[in-house]
């Protein structure tokens, strides 16, 4: 058995390392997001501050280790061998948890996947025991430390609430001293207001928060806290000073320092709260695991109250998670993904939303709307008059969408402060409160207060944040559920289910890492990327569009071939892949035209009529991509409800049909880019001829329809597809004789473009 158990250990410690790496690209976005929001400096400059303050952190968490030990159940009431199911099971369980969310580029709590897990997990093996000593359910209290769990519960759904209602707040204050004129307050209010940030910062983050950890001891935390108030006057003092000197003689930004420092205490108070939930389970279980081997009882016999007592981790093993976090910080790329999830939905300026409104969203802004007309009834007009200047932005200054920050220094500095101090507070009482819901609701409340959220957005942004809300609430349950029932497993299914659970676990893992990188890849769109400059000429307007009218005629054109084959073969795979196709498609140019008011802006000239073409081309083209989507839906719901195969003779009509039809789309996507007016006129007698061809059919068809008096579903739905075939002719006209109106006003970028389609074709 001693085997068996160090298996299940070495488990643990890879599934550590694991998670440790699935938990940062989670949480890196809790303390990142304002400093990458901002700009405030390089992003090499940012992650060497936050690792600093991570490696810092870990080395003061060992404090909070013990929650993973006995803070949701009594270990004293468990065995060896239970302890461990329940640990394995919590382990595989929140791994395959945070990496779900992180795939989706959705911010989750590792405090409440863990809280709940062990909860799950232990909930699960207790009631086995009661069951297997015949006992009653009632002593279900006694295995699981409820109130604790309880008040640690409460705390984190508790912080929800405060965070958004404390950022909003000190948000609405700062900028009413600052306004958004910056340039003004820079060496007036931002040292003041900079120095009681920074101070408030280091008070509760490394006086308060590294209480209990290795870095200060318990004695000379105590004597701290019993000169509090004057030892942190005299450092806040000297702190004010030192910014009006820097600002003063040597020009620094202090708001810049302010956020930095910030980004560093939270990361800081992120690794001195969080490692629990990473490593705390696998630390126990090597602490178990080295009582076990001490001790000359079976591993169902051995009880684990020596877990309840005060047991210090090794520094060594918390620098080794800090380096861990470290690496994993500067490679993951879904940390990047969370991490544009919450920059979206605070960001100040306007553009493309990620999330779709909904009913809750749409009454919580109506609602706002309402509260915010009877406030304006207690307050003068010269004071709405005053508190509209310091909220109007200065919108002049022409700035590179791409260098464009998400927010200012002013919010970027509310964001970090409040969400350290309250972090850190928490983490001092040994309470394991979410970084992530704390500095996710911190932004939403700052954004809130910075008007960030206007009448055109801002059904979309609480839409985004109940979306995120409401996936905190699903990793409860899933947590809760998931580790129960792997734990089941386990207990039943021994070493058997332990190898197939870990298996499944690195299968699951690589398949979501290939799902995420081809996710990121469907929302890479060429023409917002070429278009992220402030200063866009006609030529490119031209030439990008124009390769966006190729590379979709040649995207319908396999669509046409693989619906026809489908159709055919009556195979749904090939119909579901096409209308799959059809479908990104249509998000993108959905996305394309919200873009258009952008480059409105941005192009230097509107007077050729290049952007009148760009719209009207985009217009048609997603017009093109619908009829697609029309004929893949017929002709699926035909297959699905097994009507009567296409005759013999319609089947080979509509498939010489769309051949030619196919072969056109092709010519004319060459054409297009390379505008050779040979291959024009050529191009033009062959749309012609496929006009008489679609003519000649459908009254050869209409004849037979009146000859049989009857109509069947495939007469249909052959009706319907020649209608959209002359549709989509119809549309080429369009987009043909736009492009007729510009002539050569901007030749394309032939070379290129070519390389790019056949690049897009690959």
């Amino acid at each position: 058995m001693d085997s068996f158990y160090f298996i299940i250990v070495l488990a643990l410690i890879l599934l550590a390392i694991s998670d440790l790496v699935v938990g940062v690209s989670n949480d890196a976005v809790n303390f990142l997001n304002s400093a990458f929001g901002s700009k405030v400096a390089q992003k090499k400059t940012i992650l060497t501050v936050a690792a600093v303050g991570i490696l810092l952190g870990a080395l003061s968490s060992s404090g909070m280790m013990e929650i993973a030990r006995k803070g949701i159940f009594n270990p004293a009431l468990f065995s060896f061998a239970d302890i461990m199911t329940i640990f394995l099971a919590v382990m595989i369980t929140d791994i395959l948890l945070l990496d779900l969310f992180n795939t989706f580029g959705l911010p989750t709590s590792t405090t409440v996947s863990i809280m709940f897990e062990l909860l799950g997990a232990a909930f699960l093996v207790a009631c086995i025991k009661i069951i297997r000593s015949e006992g009653d359910f009632s002593e279900l209290g006694d295995y699981l430390n409820g109130a604790n769990a309880l008040i640690i519960i409460l705390g984190i759904f508790l912080s929800v609430f405060i965070a958004f209602t404390i950022g909003f707040i000190v948000q609405f204050i700062s900028r009413l001293l600052f306004s958004f004129k910056l340039a003004r307050k820079r060496k007036t209010i931002a040292p003041l207001f900079g120095g009681i940030a920074i101070t408030t910062i280091f008070y509760f983050l490394l006086i308060k928060g590294m209480k209990g950890g290795l870095i200060l001891s318990e004695e000379v935390s105590d004597t701290i806290l019993s000169n509090a108030l004057p030892l942190i006057s005299i450092i806040g003092l000297l702190i004010i000073g030192i910014c009006y000197g820097l600002s003063y003689l040597f020009k620094i930004d202090i708001l810049k320092l302010v956020v930095l420092f910030g980004t560093f205490s939270l990361a800081m108070a992120f690794a001195g709260n969080d490692l629990v939930n990473f490593i705390g389970v696998p630390i126990a279980g090597l602490q178990a695991y080295g009582i076990y081997k001490n001790a000359a009882l079976p591993a169902d016999e051995l009880g684990m109250s020596v877990l309840g007592d005060q047991i210090q981790t090794s520094v060594w093993l918390l620098f080794a998670a800090g380096l861990i976090m470290i690496i994993a910080l500067r490679f993951s790329k879904k940390a990047q993904s969370v991490t544009d999830t919450e920059l979206n939905l605070a960001r100040q300026s306007n553009g493309n939303e990620r999330f779709k409104p909904n009913y809750i969203a749409r009454v919580a802004v109506r609602g706002g709307i309402r509260i915010g007309g009877i406030t304006q009834r207690f307050v003068g007009v010269k004071t709405q008059h005053k508190i509209q200047q310091k909220f109007t932005q200065n919108t002049t200054k022409e700035v590179d969408v791409a260098d464009q920050p998400a927010f200012d220094l002013v919010r970027a500095s509310v964001n970090l402060m409040v969400a350290s101090i309250l972090i850190a507070f928490a983490t001092s009482f040994k309470l394991p409160l979410s970084t992530t819901y704390v500095s996710f609701m911190v932004a939403m409340g700052t954004s809130l207060a910075d008007r960030a959220w206007t009448r055109d957005s801002a059904v979309y942004r609480v839409a985004g944040v109940i979306h995120v809300i409401t996936g905190w609430l699903l990793t409860a349950v899933i947590a809760f559920t998931g580790a129960a029932v792997l734990a089941l497993f386990i207990h039943f299914g021994g070493m058997v289910a332990i190898t197939g659970l870990l298996i499944l676990t690195v299968m699951l893992m690589i398949r979501s890492h290939v799902f995420h990188k081809k996710r990121e890849e469907k929302y890479v769109h060429p023409l917002l990327v070429s278009y992220a400059k402030s200063s866009i000429s006609e030529h490119d307007v031209l030439d990008e569009t124009k390769y966006r009218i190729s590379i979709t005629l040649f995207k319908v054109s396999c669509t046409l071939n693989d619906l026809v084959r489908g159709l055919e073969k009556e195979d749904l795979r090939i119909l579901k892949k096409a209308e799959a196709d059809i479908r990104t498609n249509e998000q993108e140019y959905s996305a394309l035209l919200k873009t258009f008011q952008g480059y409105l802006q941005r192009v230097k000239s509107a007077e050729s009529g290049v952007l009148k073409f760009y719209l009207h081309a985009l217009n048609d083209l997603e017009r093109l991509l619908q009829i697609s989507a029309k004929n893949a839906h017929v002709i699926s719901s035909h297959i699905r409800n097994l009507h009567q195969p296409f005759q013999k003779d319609d089947l080979h009509i509509l498939e010489n049909l769309t051949t030619q039809m196919a072969a056109f789309l092709l010519e004319m996507s060459d054409q297009i880019l390379t505008e050779i007016q040979l291959e024009r006129i050529q191009i033009n007698g062959r749309k012609h001829a496929l006009r008489r061809i679609l003519d000649d059919i459908e009254t050869n068809h209409l004849l037979q329809l009146s000859a049989e008096n009857k109509q069947s579903k495939n007469r249909q739905l052959f009706v319907t597809i020649l209608l959209s075939y002359r549709e989509t002719l119809f549309l080429l006209d369009q987009v043909q004789h736009l492009l007729d109106q510009l002539g050569d006003e901007a030749p394309a970028k032939v070379d290129s473009f070519q390389k790019k389609k056949s690049t897009k074709m690959n």
